[in-house]
């Protein structure tokens, strides 16, 4: 009897205690549960505090550097190189000798002008002896004016047929001097394109033998700007730039000229900007690649939001997207209706669609932050005490890679604006 009592005792104690022991575990892991949503929900955003300071807008460009006067020394005549007196890197003065072309063909068609000369000579003393004589015998009358005149012609020609190949002559003596290549500056020859034997053609153009640049010690920069930003760059304006061969260094320039001549590839406009440099210590060459940044605008002691604040855009919206289609499958409804009724109820029924895409387009809200809207103009996101989105309008100022000014809207300086969710899988 005992025993039996002790079994429903048993049962019943079971009966009450496990349910409550499941309902007393199920509580604490559903606390439980919560508590790391919360924590979950809490970290989700990253912020970054908004402060006062100074905002620098940049423009940046690459250029390539140039020396400021380069000459190019070409060859007038044809030949063959023969004598080569200078090389890279070689410091030259203004007529002094590069290299020799072979002259012998020069100077032969020069005997042969001087040959053609001497001919052309002897038949205009000739020409001048007989009409010497044929004047006498005019005024004796054993001979006809016309005779004479006759004479007077050949004496012209002969002279003519002199000072034609006199002329021939000069040029042919002034191209065996175009022999002889001399530099046109004091410089540094910083190209060479020939070598001893190699022939040189100058039938159709001038070929270019030396690169001379006038000095080493002032540089150019030679860059490009879009048309966006070139109101903002003046002559005179300071300008930083580094080259891949020194990474640590900065050098310092000054822009010299904007060109007013555009350049348009593929639709877009850019204008050419110089940019003078000292280069005392020669570590500048021609040809090294700058990265160049103009200062366009500088602000001091603004509010700042960081520029990736209005580069944020919150996730999509299960919720929402959900709502954006049963509003398009609504508009669309509505057009099929349309479609169907009468012609006098044809103006109320074109309202509909209308009405679906205008409440479609105030369920998707306003447009994405950051790029979005009229220039200087976006928006910004705090998170209230519940964890959600707060967004923010505000007008916007000169902007940097990392700080944006702030001209107005409902944003102080120690506020934390998001830059990330860290649980938007789209981004991951």
């Amino acid at each position: 009897m005992n025993f039996i009592k002790s079994v429903f005792r048993f049962l019943f104690r079971a009966k009450v205690l496990v349910p409550l022991t499941i309902l007393v575990l199920g509580g604490l892991g559903y606390m439980q549960f919560q508590k790391k949503a919360e924590e979950s929900k809490a970290d989700r955003y990253r912020t970054v505090t908004v402060d006062k300071g100074a905002v620098v807008q940049r423009i940046t460009a690459n250029g390539t550097v140039n020396p400021v006067t380069v000459v190019s020394v070409g060859t007038q005549v044809s030949g063959t190189v023969t004598k080569l007196y200078t090389d890279f890197n070689q410091q030259v003065k203004a007529g002094q000798i590069l290299l020799e072309l072979d002259p012998a063909l020069i100077k032969a068609n020069i005997a042969q002008i001087e040959a053609t000369l001497r001919s052309a000579e002897a038949s205009q003393r000739l020409a001048e002896s007989t009409l010497k004589r044929n004047q006498e015998l005019v005024r004796k009358g054993f001979i006809s004016d016309a005779t004479l005149e006759q004479n007077t012609r050949d004496l012209d020609v002969a002279k003519s047929n002199v000072s034609q190949i006199k002329s021939q002559l000069d040029r042919e003596r002034t191209n065996l001097s175009y022999t002889v290549i001399r530099s046109p500056i004091n410089g540094i020859v910083i190209d060479r394109k020939i070598d001893v034997g190699q022939t040189v053609a100058a039938s159709f153009s001038t070929p270019t033998l030396f690169q001379i640049a006038q000095s080493l010690e002032a540089m150019q920069i030679d860059t490009s700007i879009a048309e966006a930003d070139v109101g903002t760059v003046k002559s005179g304006m300071p300008v930083k730039f580094t080259v891949d061969a020194y990474p640590d260094r900065e050098f310092v320039g000054t822009i010299r000229l904007v060109r007013l001549n555009a350049t348009i590839n593929q639709g877009v406009v850019t204008y050419n900007v110089i940019v003078d440099t000292t280069n005392e210590n020669q570590m500048l060459k021609p040809g090294m690649t700058a990265q160049v940044s103009f200062v366009a605008a500088q602000r001091d002691d603004v509010i700042r939001i960081p520029t990736a604040a209005l580069r944020f855009k919150p996730p999509k919206d299960d919720k929402e997207d959900k709502k954006k289609k049963d509003a398009k499958a609504a508009e669309k409804k509505s057009e099929t209706k349309s479609d169907t009724k009468p012609e006098a109820a044809d103006g109320a029924a074109k309202g509909t669609p209308k009405t679906g895409g205008s409440e479609a387009r105030q369920l998707a809200g306003p447009p994405a932050s950051g790029g979005s809207g009229r220039r200087g103009v976006g928006t910004v996101y705090k998170v209230n005490e519940k964890n959600e989105l707060v967004p923010i309008q505000v007008r916007t100022g000169i902007a940097s890679n990392q700080h944006t000014e702030l001209v107005s809207g409902e944003v102080k300086a120690g506020d934390e604006l998001v830059i990330r969710d860290l649980q938007d899988k789209s981004k991951k």
